[in-house]
């Protein structure tokens, strides 16, 4: 590390002055990590505006089909045999529902033993037979375990799984066999198994295969689950409990009070957009292009005419644009529109008869704007880090060419000051040689 004293002969603050030349030299710099930081913030604000339509396209696409401005209301007289769900296009009625039985598998329970990895069964062939089709399992004396018979019954895979449950008791390792299909009935036959003193694979059946079956309005559903989606259109009913001396009562409607919420949300999004756009006019890219053909397109969608119907514009459904750009809604005339044209509103919005609607046209176009390939930002990502990678090796290479300058100057300085020092001694010198001279005319004594 050296350490400089600068001026000492001079009597100058070269310091001071290399400090202030560098300054002056690294104005370009300066100006080069201005312009980064203008590129830098510039695109933080386009990654804003592309979250915000991202945002948008979601509300848009909330209207731009007509089965998404209808919900379903679902009640039902108890949740304690069954649960009804459904989706918005749901059929419309009153049903009675029984469960008479719960869909379920065959299970078949061995008694236990006391390890599960001893080799106390036979070899040979287990049998198991399947819906009336008979399989051989073979059995050898590296898996005459539980355990091994067990994972031989899975590996066969036929219809049949096999797991050992840890009861606790003195013999706790019991295998349990359980039907894949509730159609399909099972039977396990060990009388192949052979061998001195082996053990007796005794199943004992507990639990009967069967389909789930619900009365509705008297017509009798069976399934193979207890998940039933096919019986009603639009309607998903999970079964919980059977008790054919229980009728449920399910009380299915059609609401469209979520269509108002929706248009609102979707003004709510194109407004977001709006304003975050006009608070850019103070910056430096206020005024760029791509802003303002964002603002302009969607500006375009929401005002072109749409449709032949009771409406074909926005504002007959009581949209006002305000000064500032951004839309406010009348909520009376929005209300008795969707009161009075129920469906002419969906039409306006989701489309129809060869016209697209204004939440198709306004999904379409976020859609492509905000392509993660081909969308404004990511074309603006692509130049904006360029640009950044440019600046920073101009950068680079000009604060090597100004260690080198810097290092010029010192020495320029240091030079001069050994000039300037050298200088002053010889001057010294001179001045001490001159002062030992005899005066000139003096009388001698």
């Amino acid at each position: 590390m050296s350490i400089t004293f600068g001026g000492l002969a001079s009597g100058l603050d070269t310091e001071s002055i290399v400090s202030a030349l560098m300054q002056i030299e690294r104005a370009p710099i300066d100006r080069l990590q201005k312009e980064q930081a203008y590129y830098r913030s510039r695109l933080n604000a386009f990654s804003t505006l592309d979250s915000r339509l991202k945002s948008f396209l979601t509300k848009a696409q909330a209207v731009d089909s007509p089965d998404k401005f209808r919900s379903t209301e679902i009640k039902t007289s108890s949740n304690q045999f069954l649960t009804v769900t459904g989706r918005a296009d749901a059929g419309v009625g009153n049903y009675q529902m029984t469960v008479k039985s719960l869909a379920q598998q065959q299970k078949d329970v061995f008694a236990g033993v006391a390890s599960k990895s001893e080799a106390i069964f036979g070899v040979g062939d287990l049998m198991l037979t399947v819906g009336g089709e008979a399989h051989s399992i073979a059995i050898t004396e590296e898996d005459n375990t539980l355990e091994g018979l067990a994972k031989a019954i899975n590996a066969a895979g036929v219809g049949v799984g096999a797991t050992i449950i840890n009861d606790g008791t003195d013999n706790p390792y019991r295998l349990v066999l359980t039907g894949t299909d509730t159609s399909q009935t099972f039977e396990l036959d060990d009388s192949g198994l052979v061998g001195e003193g082996a053990a007796s694979l005794s199943m004992v059946h507990r639990q009967n295969a069967q389909d789930a079956e619900v009365e509705i309005d008297g017509i009798l559903v069976r399934s193979s689950s207890n998940t039933i989606e096919n019986a009603i259109p639009g309607l998903t009913i999970e079964l919980l409990k059977a008790d054919e001396n229980q009728q449920t009562a399910v009380d299915v409607t059609s609401t469209t009070n979520v269509a108002s919420t929706k248009i609102k949300d979707f003004v709510t999004g194109y407004n977001d957009i709006v304003k975050f756009i006009d608070s850019q006019r103070g910056s430096g890219w206020g005024n760029d292009l791509t802003l303002r053909s964002i603002k302009s397109q969607l500006q375009d969608s929401l005002v072109r005419p749409q449709g032949d119907g009771a409406f074909s514009s926005l504002a007959q459904l009581g949209f006002e644009t305000q000064r500032d750009g951004t839309i406010k809604i009348n909520e009376a005339v929005l209300s008795k529109a969707l009161a009075d044209n129920f469906d002419d509103v969906v039409n306006l919005f989701a489309g129809h008869s060869g016209f697209d609607g204004v939440a198709k046209d306004v999904s379409t176009y976020v859609k492509n704007v905000t392509d993660p390939s081909n969308g404004f930002y990511a074309v603006r990502k692509k130049t904006t880090d360029t640009s950044v990678r440019t600046i920073d090796q101009r950068i680079t290479s000009m604060e090597a060419r100004l260690e080198q300058r810097e290092r010029s100057l010192r020495a320029q300085y240091s030079a001069m000051e050994q000039l300037v020092n050298g200088l002053n001694a010889q001057g010294s010198f001179l001045m001490q040689q001159m002062s030992n001279m005899p005066t000139i005319g003096s009388s001698k004594k």
